[in-house]
Formats: structure tokens, sequence, C-alpha cells
């Protein structure tokens, strides 16, 4: 697999979370709010391998695609504020869905970009070994990434790899806490939802009236 064929995956992937999004019903809050908890997870790594591997390659390689590259770096910017304001939000809100709305409608403009202008044009700056070369840097990439979107962070090198080395272990954290409470709310519901009702004590006069019975 080459670099292209490895970020087309990455679009696949998050596409697949749109539609099941889409298809989602109004009242399918819990469903939604899982899909979204993967956009963040999925679009957030996305953007960083980008920003720290496949856009400066892309600069240094090809001056004349320097202006698609800040493009593409301000249209990251704007993804990843809706990503922070959805990270946070119940899906009960009711800007919620219009929000999840407004990041897909960018997300897939920003894909149709790169995938139509700038991946054919860096498939002629490359040659075929480089693209297998940065693909396996991007999958190491991969495992050190944030996986939650940091809007005010550095976008480009060398800022945005301090910041994402950071970023990526606080988001560790973040993530672990989330699934403990997750995890301890689950359980609570089950132990409430399996406690025993209560039976109400028979009056006195009941119990005394079966036992005097033959």
């Amino acid at each position: 697999m080459d670099a292209i064929a490895l970020l087309k995956a990455d679009h696949k992937t998050v596409e697949q979370l749109f539609r099941k999004y889409e298809k989602a019903g109004p009242n399918a809050h819990k469903l939604k709010r899982k899909l979204v908890d993967q956009m963040v997870h999925e679009l957030s790594v996305h953007a960083v391998i980008e920003e720290q591997v496949f856009y400066p390659a892309v600069r240094a390689r090809a001056d004349e695609l320097g202006d698609d590259v800040l493009r593409a770096l301000e249209e990251h910017h704007v993804v990843k504020l809706v990503l922070a304001e959805l990270d946070g939000m119940p899906p009960e809100a009711e800007r919620f869905d219009a929000k999840v709305h407004v990041l897909m409608e960018n997300v897939r403009s920003h894909v149709l970009e790169e995938e139509s202008e700038l991946f054919p044009a860096v498939k002629k700056a490359f040659k075929p070994q480089e693209l297998r070369t940065m693909a396996d840097v991007l999958e190491m990439a991969k495992k050190a990434a944030p996986t939650r979107p940091h809007p005010l962070a550095p976008d480009t090198p060398p800022g945005n790899l301090v910041a994402g080395a950071v970023s990526a272990v606080m988001d560790m954290g973040r993530d672990a806490l989330r699934t403990a409470r997750r995890k301890a709310t689950s359980k609570a519901r089950s132990v409430v939802g399996l406690r025993p009702k209560t039976q109400t004590p028979r009056p006195a006069y009941e119990a005394a009236g079966d036992a005097a019975s033959p």
C-alpha cells in the first residue's frame, strides 16, 4: 500500500461512519454518540498524520502544490473546531445534528478536492517507491497521533511534532477516563436493573389466618 491508498482508505472509513449516522433515527441518541466518537477519533488521527508527514513532504517536493496544502490545512482547522465542539456535546442537544451535518459537508468537500486534484498531482511528483515508504511513515505516525482534535495546536513542523506528542499523551488519559466512567455508569445501570423488587410484608392478621386454615 502506498501513501495515497492509505489516506483514501481513511477517507472511506469516515464516509462509512457518515452514512451510518445519516441512516440513524432522530431518537437514536446512543448510536449517534458512538458514531460521532468514532468520527472524532478517525478524523483527529487522519488530520495529524497528514499534517506531520504527508503535507510537509508534498510542500518540500512540489512548490506549485504549496497553495493546495495551505488550503487543506485551513480546511483541517475548520473541521477540528467542529469536532472539538461535538466532542463535549450531548447528542440530545438542539444543535448536535446540525453540527454533525456541517462536519460531514466540510469533510466531504475536503476529500473531493484531495482525491480529484491533490492526490493525482502528488502521484506525478513522487516515485512509487517513495509513496510506499511514505505509507510506512504514516502508519508509524498513526500509532503516536492524538485521538482528539486540537484546533489551537500548531499544524506545521516542527511545532506540530512536539504538540502532537504531548496531545497524544493527554488524549490517552482522557480516553481512559471516559471509558472508565462509561463502564461504571453501565455497571450501575445493570445493578439497578437487576435489583429484585422488595416484597411488601403481609399484615400479621393475614399470616395468622393462613396458619389457622386446615
